[in-house]
């Protein structure tokens, strides 16, 4: 976004000390102004904010199409940073051990206390987040994907803008046969932050959440799903504004065009299942 330009150098800094051969780099400007750079980064500056998916849409057309001249790309958020130097082998050696793995989600600590956020834990277990595990979801500030899931799978939705834009890509790279890793030992230092931050976040969160599965899930789990994360959300007892603002996203996501449907096959329902997280909650 442009305000973070220190930040930003620091995590440039990071990704180059990272050992083995040299990451590539590419800084997409969501509607501001393109800050300074160190030579050899790619950089875009977008007229306008695209929202976080469509930014790195953007970014992965930086690498050719779908990303086709490198083997991964690493999406990070401009307010991380890589505290070893091990993350880039890491990833290299998980990508060429395992050619069904698709994508790798990394492990958000705080660099101030080494805490991770339970929500930072892709997994509905989320109490150790020393544990690695295959994963249903990734977090899309701090993860890896193998280019060729673009090819297979799409890339992300653009018009979600913020929210659920990572499950959604993670859902049809699950359909399409590839698998997803959290990897504790891949770390990224963030801020401990709160998502409820973002004004647009209760209707975003509602809305995204119905094109999610009006565009992924097998029609009988629709109503189930969304059923589900109506109770949650009331158990949750949000305040009589986040309500109202959810409650629109809500009837938002009903309404509004959600993009093409592709329901996932029954065979990646059991196997959402088997993970630890049936597309229900």
């Amino acid at each position: 976004m442009g305000n973070r330009p220190d930040e930003l150098a620091a995590l440039i800094e990071s990704v180059r000390a990272q050992q083995g051969p040299a990451v590539e780099l590419a800084v997409v400007v969501n509607g501001a102004p393109l800050p300074p750079l160190p030579s050899g980064v790619r950089a875009v500056e977008l007229p306008e904010n695209l929202g976080i998916p469509g930014g790195r849409n953007v970014g992965i057309e930086l690498f050719g199409r779908n990303g086709r001249d490198v083997d991964a790309v690493l999406f990070l958020d401009d307010d991380g940073r890589l505290p070893g130097t091990d993350a880039a082998r890491l990833l290299r050696e998980a990508f060429t051990a395992d050619p069904e793995l698709g994508i790798v989600s990394f492990r958000i600590a705080d660099p101030d206390t080494g805490e991770t956020q339970r929500r930072h834990v892709p997994r509905l277990r989320a109490s150790d987040p020393l544990r690695s595990s295959r994963v249903t979801t990734f977090l899309g500030g701090a993860s890896a994907v193998r280019c060729a899931v673009f090819e297979n799978a799409g890339q992300l939705p653009a018009e979600f803008f913020y929210a659920h834009e990572e499950t959604d890509l993670a859902w049809r790279a699950l359909d399409a046969g590839w698998a997803i890793d959290y990897r504790a030992d891949v770390v990224l230092h963030h801020p401990t932050t709160s998502p409820a931050r973002h004004a647009s976040y209760f209707h975003n969160v509602a809305r995204n959440r119905v094109w999610l599965a009006r565009r992924n899930l097998p029609a009988p789990l629709v109503p189930l799903y969304l059923g589900t994360w109506f109770l949650l959300t009331l158990a949750r007892r949000p305040s009589p504004e986040a309500f109202k603002a959810w409650l629109g996203g809500f009837r938002a996501g009903w309404r509004e065009p959600c993009g093409t449907r592709r329901p996932m096959r029954w065979r990646t329902v059991w196997r959402l299942t088997r993970l630890g997280r049936p597309p229900v909650i």
